[in-house]
């Protein structure tokens, strides 16, 4: 038996490999490949709320779609790439999607509803670095194309070198490949005599790209054979076309059976004997001629005919076994002479049947273009009322609600800097919008301004007022910048008084010396300039004005007034360097907390333009 190797990931070969061992193969899973899921950002997935058709590349772009749980348009126009994931979208959305005959990219573009795409917003549900082909034509089209990517393809653990002697073991003779990535990772640093080997190999691919990647491997086109596409039944018909399978599975033709040869007894029993054929021949002639008309005749000419070639084999037969004689032979031949008149005649009325058959034939078919032309007239009817009635549904939109919901969004965006509001009333206006045909330029205009929104980053207000909070709770434990005085100057006593009596004038006058410094006193320390020092009413008074500013730019962050919020911090960054002990730890701490806060981002107006209002201005005039 032959040798059949699956390399499609795990869990979509085992169905394959149970036919093929019903066909007579040996069917071996190995797959070369893992699937990784990825996980899209919300603005990614976004395409999809507004998307006019969405196109699925495989059953694993379908199943890492729905393991997102996204918001999907299920009104949109759904295509798949091959029937297995047609029927994977129908088990996880419920939507029926269109399918090409060639289950690859250029059936798919081949197909009419995809032709005209000018200014269509389409998303291509695929994986990592596939189906440029798709993607690139799309966008040639006018369509706007949304990639995007659910999962990613990648080599499995191993070395490629120990997969090959692997199969050699096993005597490979046949590869079905269904992706270009698989092809990478096979042939991945191989060495001469494994690529030789492996090129004497059968390779079934699911599409002519794969084969024409698969090619520039140096694989000779003839071991290449291309499937109608990546399913089971597919493959399973490309690999029983390849004709690999040993010849003891092959089976044997029947043998001919023999032919019986005519008895030569006596003279009259040839004559009888070719009398016989000769009538046999001209029933059978009558036979064919009634087979070449194609047209069916009635139960009771069929039963004549059938009665008639009894009755005459019978006749044979009985001649054969019992006349022997001349006499005999004539009176047989007579008798089918008078049988072979009666087939006439019998012949006759069944091609008058066949007539009256084909006059039928000829009245139902004219009844039935009769009925398919009426049918035809009314469908164009309805498809003329269906058309009549979507342009009076077009013109039955209000102008006055499109435009009182523009109007809201823009009141939300510039008078209430309400950003979310804004995006809500725009996406119920696409939602109006998209039960009337021909607003597709406005709907467009409108995805755009939600993409706009959404990239606008609010103010974290609440965390700045908390660090601004944080910073008022410090001001009391900051530590003024107080001098510290050196020791005095030790001076000689001067003025004092003396015991005698007759110094009485020298001791009044230093008793008033030493009255007058104990009133004015000027004292001399070394080496510094004394500075002016402050009091406690001082320096409750500025921890007073720096508990101010900080909270000014508390009420400045709340009403989103960004200059005085950024003029208070930068006064009281102003106090605390000129107040207050600069190696300290603590004013350390609220200068960089201070600095810091100054840094922060405060644009409460970003200035965004609605794309909607002029197209929703064009639209109403």
């Amino acid at each position: 038996m032959s040798q059949i190797l699956i390399t499609r990931p795990h869990g979509k070969g085992a169905d394959l490999a149970e036919q093929l061992s019903q066909r007579g193969y040996q069917a071996t899973l190995f797959p070369v490949l893992k699937i990784d899921y990825l996980t899209p950002d919300n603005t990614q997935l976004t395409p999809l709320l507004n998307a006019d058709k969405i196109i699925f590349i495989s059953q694993d772009a379908v199943k890492a779609l729905l393991a997102l749980k996204p918001d999907i348009n299920t009104k949109a126009q759904f295509y798949a790439v091959g029937e297995q994931t047609a029927e994977a979208i129908w088990q996880a959305f419920g939507v029926r999607a269109a399918v090409p005959k060639l289950h690859d990219s250029e059936g798919l573009l081949a197909l009419k509803s995809l032709q005209q795409v000018e200014g269509l917003n389409i998303v291509l549900v695929k994986g990592k670095d596939g189906r440029a082909t798709i993607a690139k034509n799309l966008k040639q089209r006018g369509a706007f194309l949304n990639n995007l990517v659910v999962y990613q393809r990648g080599p499995v653990e191993g070395n490629a070198t120990d997969w090959i002697d692997h199969w050699q073991s096993l005597d490979v003779k046949g590869i079905v490949i269904t992706s270009n990535a698989a092809v990478d990772a096979i042939f991945r640093e191989l060495g001469t005599k494994q690529l030789e080997w492996i090129r004497l190999c059968q390779f079934y691919v699911a599409s002519a790209r794969i084969s024409e990647y698969l090619a520039t491997q140096q694989i000779d086109s003839a071991n290449i054979h291309i499937a109608a596409g990546a399913s089971d039944s597919a493959m399973l018909t490309c690999i029983s076309e390849g004709n690999i399978m040993s010849e003891d599975t092959k089976p044997t033709s029947q043998l001919a059976a023999p032919k019986p040869t005519p008895s030569s007894s006596t003279k009259a029993n040839a004559k009888v004997a070719d009398s016989a054929s000769t009538t046999k021949k001209d029933f059978a002639m009558n036979q064919n001629t009634n087979q070449n008309n194609k047209q069916k005749i009635s139960k009771t000419g069929s039963l004549a005919l059938l009665i008639s070639l009894i009755v005459a084999s019978g006749v044979g037969f009985q001649f054969y076994q019992k006349l022997h004689t001349q006499q005999q032979a004539n009176l047989l031949v007579n008798q089918l002479s008078a049988d072979n008149q009666l087939l006439s005649k019998e012949l006759q009325a069944v091609k008058a049947t066949q007539q009256t058959l084909q006059q039928a034939l000829f009245n139902s078919e004219q009844k039935v273009a009769a009925s398919l032309a009426e049918n035809a007239d009314n469908t164009a009817k309805q498809l003329a009322a269906a058309l009549q009635r979507a342009e009076q549904q077009t013109y039955s939109l209000n102008p006055q609600e499109v435009t009182s919901l523009q109007r809201m969004a823009e009141f939300k965006l510039w008078a209430e800097h309400d950003y979310k509001g804004a995006a809500a009333v725009l996406t119920r206006l696409d939602t109006l919008l998209a039960e009337h045909p021909g607003t597709g330029a406005i709907r467009q205009a409108i995805y755009q301004d939600l993409q706009a929104l959404s990239i606008v980053e609010p103010v974290a207000i609440e965390a700045i007022y908390l660090k601004l909070h944080g910073v008022l709770g410090q001001v009391d434990k900051l530590v003024f910048n107080a001098v510290a005085l050196p020791q005095e100057v030790e001076q000689e006593k001067q003025h004092a008084l003396s015991e005698n009596v007759s110094d009485w004038q020298q001791n009044l006058a230093n008793t008033w010396h030493q009255m007058m410094d104990g009133f004015i006193k000027i004292r001399q320390r070394k080496d510094v300039a004394i500075e002016a020092l402050l009091t406690e009413q001082e320096r409750h008074l500025i921890k007073q004005r720096l508990s101010l500013y900080l909270s000014q730019a508390q009420d400045a962050l709340l009403t989103k007034q960004a200059s005085v919020y950024f003029t208070a911090l930068n006064q009281a960054s102003e106090l605390v360097n000129d107040y207050f002990k600069q190696g300290d730890p603590q004013t350390q701490n609220v200068l960089k907390a201070l600095a810091a806060l100054n840094k922060e981002s405060l644009n409460f107006n970003p200035k965004i333009a609605l794309k909607s209002t002029e197209q929703v201005k064009e639209w109403a005039q």
